[in-house]
């Protein structure tokens, strides 16, 4: 199984994400009627939508609910432009402590809960959470989706292969079973009692396999830390409308497993805790307070830098007023006189001087010296007379 670490954070526990494509033409209309809807039904505290020009070109809505008797759920959707196929959306919720996959849906305080909702679609397969999808016909379109789903680290994917060809009890979706924080992220993938082997051929090279009428959950790329391929897959489903309690036990492991943060989810998860807007009046009590604080220490800091600031220029006024003090003293205008030298640096300078000269006036060895004439050779006295 193909595994590597990630330079991104995980999923925090408390954290809950979800994407998807909304495919109608006016989706924010379905979001502004759910808020006010169960606002008035007190099935959430409150809700605010953000001025369109600080967050275009998209939509933002921000909700807060209390679930488990008191444990509060601040959550964000992002609405994306509008395309030829519809609008993206992102949601991120976060609770006060760690995730409980009982707790409801974070989508169903945004979206309608219908039998068939238009807004639940991976934007990259197209597929929808919560129903059943068949597998392609074509082996490289199975191939070709098997890969885009293992890529997808915003769903859980589970692949069901069918013994046999399953009537009405069989035709019920897996989400039926699953915990209300699942059901929107989990996409099943069906294939016929005719696709095992291409279903295996598909996930051969994510080391992954499909028991015959059994199940597998599909790893992402990278698989997360605790992934074996054996562990979550399941040898036998039956499909006869019974609950498959092994297949609903490895999806809920499977989403429990530490999961690297998706890029965009790094954003919107940012953006939730540091520009939440939806504040009750303890938590605007308790900002405002953290703003003074903030002010009073960058007041103080400045305080202090300026009375530094002030003392380092009284002491370069000091110095520059003893400069010009000395500078203006008799005397002190004049280049000092130059000291005599030392008895002994005269001395020493005279013998190098001697010792150089020696050297350079020595006679040549080939100039032969004069010589004194013989007796003989000398006038006499009365010659010189």
């Amino acid at each position: 199984m193909p595994t590597s670490s990630s330079a991104r954070p995980p999923v925090p526990p408390t954290v809950w994400l979800a994407r998807g494509r909304h495919a109608g033409a006016t989706p924010e209309t379905a979001i502004r009627h759910t808020l006010r809807w169960l606002k008035a039904g007190l099935d959430i505290d409150d809700f605010l939508e953000l001025p369109a020009q600080d967050t275009a070109p998209d939509l933002v809505f921000e909700a807060r609910t209390r679930v488990a008797g008191g444990v509060t759920v601040r959550a964000r959707l992002r609405l994306a432009p509008g395309t030829d196929a519809g609008r993206d959306w992102v949601l991120v919720a976060e609770a006060e402590q760690p995730w409980d996959p009982s707790w409801p849906s974070p989508a169903a305080m945004f979206w309608p809960s219908e039998p068939d909702p238009g807004w639940n679609a991976d934007p990259v397969t197209g597929l929808r959470p919560g129903v059943i999808n068949p597998l392609p016909e074509d082996d490289k379109d199975v191939r070709r989706l098997l890969r885009a789903c293992v890529r997808d680290p915003w769903h859980v994917h589970v692949v069901v292969h069918e013994a046999m060809t399953t009537d009405e009890r069989g035709r019920v979706p897996l989400a039926r079973w699953l915990p209300p924080g699942l059901r929107d992220r989990v996409v099943e993938h069906r294939a016929t009692p005719q696709q095992s082997r291409v279903a295996n051929w598909a996930l051969r090279e994510f080391g992954v396999e499909v028991p015959r009428g059994g199940a597998v959950v599909l790893p992402d790329s990278p698989a997360p830390e605790g992934y074996d391929a054996d562990a979550f897959a399941v040898r036998a489903v039956f499909l006869d409308g019974t609950e498959p309690v092994d297949l609903v036990a490895a999806v809920t492991r499977y989403d429990a497993l530490p999961r690297v943060l998706p890029e965009e989810a790094q954003d919107a998860l940012t953006a939730l805790r540091e520009e939440w807007r939806l504040l009750t009046t303890e938590e605007e009590l308790v900002r405002e307070r953290a703003l003074v604080a903030m002010y009073a220490e960058a007041l103080e800091a400045m305080t202090k830098s300026r009375d530094l600031y002030r003392e380092a220029a009284e002491r370069a006024h000091e110095a520059l007023a003893a400069y010009r003090e000395s500078a203006g003293s008799p005397g002190t205008g004049q280049p000092p006189a130059p000291r005599a030298p030392s008895p002994l640096q005269h001395l020493t300078r005279t013998l190098e001087r001697l010792k150089a000269g020696g050297r350079t006036r020595r006679p040549a060895p080939e100039d032969p010296l004069p010589e004194d004439p013989l007796p003989e050779d000398r006038p006499a006295a009365s010659d010189r007379s």
